[in-house]
């Protein structure tokens, strides 16, 4: 039997969880401050989350906009707090002044984790060299997930580097699943899944009415079908 492609959905709160896991989505990421690109949600919304969805949950650990981890003590201390509320996936990665992934504070975050499961987030598209990043982080506990568009500028200008590294599947650095995500549209699904991509993020796409409105669950069942088919 075929294991079926895992649809990630951003969910803000209740309404947006409750909607997503009704149109089929298999793991929402949490976050809250779209404006700022997703920062960290409160206990108080992963606990109201958790009580009315039984689907995987990944909370985003992001203290501002921007890549740099700024805050380390208190990325930490959420984490903490979190894993004792019961969060068990995570979304984090922090860049340093140079491009390079910013080891002291990953390991730092990685550590308060205790070996939960975590999602390295776009940062990856950002990066000065996204194969050395891969290499740099490939034995830290957990993690199991680059979320990527392949390029900073979204999915239409990463295809060719998310095949690519779709091809490299298993190598050092490579072993990570790969969760395409960030401009990421419908039609781009037929090449990804040709290169053997099976897990899809989206954000905007499941909001019809944009971020100021809910998920909606049959826009969330629309990519459920096509990422199905």
């Amino acid at each position: 039997m075929t294991k079926r492609a895992v649809l990630e959905v951003i969910a803000l709160g209740p309404e947006d969880a409750v909607a997503a896991q009704a149109g089929g989505a298999d793991r929402l990421e949490l976050v809250t401050d779209m404006a700022a690109d997703g920062l960290t949600p409160s206990v108080a919304t992963f606990r109201a989350i958790r009580s009315c969805v039984d689907i995987s949950l990944r909370v985003m650990l992001r203290a501002a906009d921007g890549f740099a981890a700024g805050d380390v003590e208190s990325l930490v201390r959420s984490a903490y707090e979190l894993r004792e509320a019961g969060a068990d996936e995570f979304v984090l990665g922090f860049l340093d002044e140079t491009g390079a992934p910013d080891m002291p504070a990953v390991e730092a975050v990685v550590t308060a984790l205790d070996g939960a499961r975590w999602t390295f987030h776009r940062a990856i598209d950002r990066a000065a060299d996204r194969d050395a990043l891969r290499k740099q982080l490939a034995d830290l506990p957990g993690l199991d997930t680059y979320l990527t568009a392949g390029a900073a500028t979204g999915v239409t200008d990463g295809l060719a580097m998310l095949t690519a590294e779709a091809q490299r599947s298993g190598e050092p650095g490579y072993e990570q699943r790969i969760l395409v995500g960030g401009g990421l549209a419908l039609p781009h699904l037929a090449r990804l899944k040709a290169a053997g991509i099976d897990a899809f993020h989206i954000g905007s796409a499941a909001r019809p009415g944009g971020w100021t409105g809910p998920v909606s669950s049959t826009a969330v069942a629309e990519w459920r079908a096509a990422v199905d088919a």
